[in-house]
């Protein structure tokens, strides 16, 4: 982290630091429900960078995202109901089941030339071939899904994850920052540069000498291992999962929804993008509940307009916008 923050010019290190201060005090000043929103939006300020790393690094646009958050929910918490192994010792071994997913999908999808439009359905196939197969597994909980033991919410346990939402925020606040932290390195690494070249020109790119397919797959698999993580940690705040909703498509979408809007291959705007969305989403639910209005798909069809004022008004995201409306530079975080 200090090579992240040692990077940054004068102005971006300051604002880095007092968005980071913020962050680490919210919790006590927030009420329940704030500290939920927060939760959330930290969860998906994740999983995007997770996604980011795939498409707004590597250029492979996957839309079956959800398959990786479900496997690492499922097996994490499969290995603490059945085998009695913690979160913390399932979260590794969740993360290399997903890391070989990608790879696989990876595999047959490069191998045989599948790109484009071809590729991101392949990735929702096989995210909806494994929710229609985990349905039919008892020993996974069928459609019915997975419970885990709920604890009192004043509980608290780090080695099981067991506790409050003050818990999971600063868990998830962690995971957020390490993975800035990591994709930073990789988009400065000659592996960042070689996927910046794949994505703007794969032909070019091969001319060059750069493997277009190890690198491709390099790219899922890390995309793949990160996702799981944010799944076992879901898995434990929520204490349920079905395949329904751990795999199912719509869930992709909410993955990617905040690259896309805060900034797609920057740092900064998967981030940004997953506090806006979250922001905007529960306050148009507020709204909804004060005028005693509830419209069905009302928040999915708010989200989709706020994508296309962005693809409209601000093409490149939020953050690269704003960044050089706060004149801090042109090479946008």
């Amino acid at each position: 982290m200090n090579s992240l923050v040692s990077a940054l010019p004068g102005r971006r290190r300051a604002g880095l630091i007092l968005a980071l201060g913020l962050l680490l005090a919210a919790p006590w000043v927030a009420g329940p429900y704030l500290l939920s929103v927060l939760v959330l939006a930290l969860y998906y300020a994740y999983v995007g960078q997770a996604w980011n790393v795939m498409m707004g690094f590597a250029g492979q646009l996957s839309l079956g995202h959800a398959l990786y958050v479900g496997l690492g929910a499922y097996v994490s918490a499969t290995l603490y109901l059945h085998a009695g192994l913690g979160p913390w010792a399932g979260v590794p071994i969740a993360a290399a089941v997903s890391a070989a997913a990608g790879a696989v999908i990876g595999f047959l999808a490069f191998r045989f030339g599948i790109g484009g439009v071809y590729f991101a359905l392949l990735t929702i196939a096989f995210a909806e071939f494994t929710r229609i197969g985990f349905e039919h597994v008892d020993w996974l909980g069928g459609a019915g899904g997975l419970f885990l033991p709920v604890v009192e919410r004043g509980h608290l346990d780090i080695v099981d994850l067991r506790g409050g939402p003050r818990l999971f925020y600063y868990v998830l606040l962690a995971l957020t920052v390490a993975a800035l932290w990591l994709c930073h390195r990789l988009r400065t690494s000659r592996i960042g540069y070689y996927w910046l070249a794949i994505r703007e020109d794969p032909e070019a790119a091969q001319a060059l000498g750069i493997d277009l397919f190890r690198y491709r797959v390099l790219a899922a698999a890390i995309s793949a291992a990160m996702a799981s993580v944010a799944g076992s940690v879901a898995a434990f705040y929520y204490n349920s999962l079905t395949p329904a909703d751990s795999f199912g498509s719509a869930k992709s979408i909410e993955i990617i929804l905040g690259p896309l809007v805060g900034g797609l291959g920057t740092l900064i705007g998967p981030i940004l993008g997953a506090f806006v969305l979250t922001g905007l989403g529960e306050a148009l639910r507020a709204l909804l509940d004060v005028t005693g209005h509830q419209v069905p798909g009302a928040t999915q069809l708010f989200y989709g307009l706020v994508l296309l004022l962005v693809i409209k008004y601000l093409p490149g995201g939020i953050w690269p916008g704003l960044a050089r409306h706060l004149g801090l530079g042109n090479r946008v975080g």
